[in-house]
């Protein structure tokens, strides 16, 4: 098969949508819409999350609206909760999102228990979860690396499992693999890799674990070039989901096997 009969086919489903890119980004933090734009159109993403309680995307119609430079027949918006503590918070949040995207169901919940690291509320993620699925939202959810709380989520009936890598915003990378590989290995459901990315090899190392995808923000954002890092993320999670569906070696500690055969040296 071809590269490009691949990219046809190997898809992610998320809900009702499917996407060829794999690499989610968000929207914060660039220095305004016009950058935010371009740093989108090099990751090639088409799926972009939107903090519904700090970017205008109508509720202020006095105020530039992100949807002046995201059309939406390009990008697919991925309403998040992000700022919410609560999940009460999250439901008028998600739900207020439903509305200024006339009926729109896929939404990322994020519910924070900790001002200082943004970890998520774990009780408040599975009781907003449950209540979003209820009321006929297709639910992204960002939660803990814990492989046990991962599929209370998924019984749930969400439609993604969002475990962080590390903290939001730290860059740290992938610290505890292990967890992220048993969450893989036991879902049913996409899993997307979300916060803590901080570079290209952080981004295929999470496709190489088997990851869905990943989701960033800061990554791109705050490096010096976001355009270029955006071109190298995409790059990186493109390459770590080819190396993923080829299989890796098997690993052989003190097993050396030389690349060329050793049959028919000279001498021998």
């Amino acid at each position: 098969m071809d590269t490009t009969q691949q990219a046809d086919t190997d898809v992610l489903e998320l809900g009702h949508h499917r996407f060829r890119s794999r690499l989610l980004v968000g929207t914060g933090k660039y220095r305004d819409f016009e950058q935010t734009r371009a740093a989108l159109d090099a990751s090639g993403a088409e799926l972009v999350t939107v903090a519904i309680r700090r970017t205008n995307i109508g509720q202020n119609p006095a105020a530039p609206s992100l949807l002046d430079v995201l059309p939406l027949e390009r990008f697919t918006l991925l309403p998040n909760s992000a700022g919410c503590y609560s999940a009460d918070e999250a439901l008028r949040t998600l739900r207020l999102a439903r509305e200024l995207l006339d009926g729109h169901a896929l939404v990322k919940l994020e519910v924070l228990g900790d001002a200082d690291t943004l970890f998520p509320n774990m009780p408040d993620t599975l009781k907003a979860a449950g209540q979003l699925v209820r009321e006929g939202f297709e639910v992204m959810v960002y939660c803990s690396d814990d492989p046990v709380q991962a599929r209370m989520l998924e019984d749930l009936g969400c439609v993604a499992i969002m475990p962080l890598a590390s903290l939001i915003g730290s860059g740290m990378g992938i610290l505890n693999p292990w967890n992220l590989e048993i969450i893989v290995e036991r879902s049913r459901v996409p899993v997307i890799v979300d916060a803590g990315v901080g570079t290209a090899s952080d981004a295929a190392i999470a496709m190489e674990l088997g990851c869905d995808g990943v989701l960033m923000n800061t990554a791109i954002a705050a490096a010096g070039d976001p355009l270029r890092m955006a071109a190298a993320m995409a790059a990186a999670v493109h390459a770590g989901r080819e190396a993923f569906l080829a299989g890796r070696m098997p690993k052989q500690r003190y097993a050396a096997s030389p690349s060329s055969p050793l049959a028919g040296i000279i001498g021998r």
